[in-house]
């Protein structure tokens, strides 16, 4: 089986530019945010270009040549593959299955442009704390994305209202609340947190 190639970062176009050709396949440069789920864990992975065969990522945490990966582009695509190759915060992914990477990119852009697209979130369920001037409170994540994040409670937090979200180890992020509802609520976070943060939801548990 010949494995698909994966192009250099330092060899992109402008991040503007959707189409590279090279070695007769076709890399569309991509910046977004997958959703990679793998055995024991899932993170929050910049995809850097794509094509029908593959694609490469960028990420720090460590990555194992033959893991499998299950990678979630939006609610509705998500592409299966196994690692190919790894090297220096990047890895490339061989799909199980070809895809028409034009369509993907197409259908991707449609769902933004809906209003129902929602930003891949990460199911992340740990303690945290919600600091206001009132005090500090125990609540559950349910979520976190860059900007987002889910909880369960089992107080009163007005929506408007601005606090401050400590995560395990430390991280700290001012947020504001979005909705509470039956001991269940959302956060903005208007510090979004930073993209090493949500590589693997490891960094949470414990």
């Amino acid at each position: 089986m010949i494995e698909p190639r994966f192009s250099d970062p330092a060899e992109e176009q402008d991040p503007a530019t959707e189409n590279d050709r090279r070695g007769g396949d076709r890399f569309r440069t991509v910046w977004r945010i997958a959703k990679v789920t793998r055995d024991g864990d899932a993170g929050l992975w910049r995809v850097r270009n794509m094509s029908d065969g593959g694609m490469m990522l960028a990420v720090d945490v460590p990555v194992t040549v033959g893991e499998r990966l299950e990678i979630a582009l939006s609610e509705t695509i998500v592409i299966h593959g196994r690692v190919a190759w790894c090297e220096a915060g990047r890895c490339g992914v061989a799909f199980d299955s070809e895809i028409d990477g034009a369509e993907v990119l197409r259908r991707l852009a449609a769902e933004q442009q809906s209003g129902d697209y929602r930003a891949p979130r990460l199911p992340v369920h740990t303690r945290a704390q919600l600091v206001t001037d009132d005090g500090t409170s125990d609540i559950e994540l349910a979520d976190l994305s860059q900007s987002g994040a889910g909880f369960i409670h089992d107080g009163h937090f007005e929506v408007g209202k601005p606090l401050e979200l400590v995560l395990p180890g430390g991280i700290r992020r001012k947020a504001i609340v979005r909705w509470s509802r039956k001991g269940r609520g959302g956060l903005w976070l208007t510090e979004p947190l930073g993209r090493a943060d949500l590589e693997s939801i490891r960094h949470f548990q414990g």
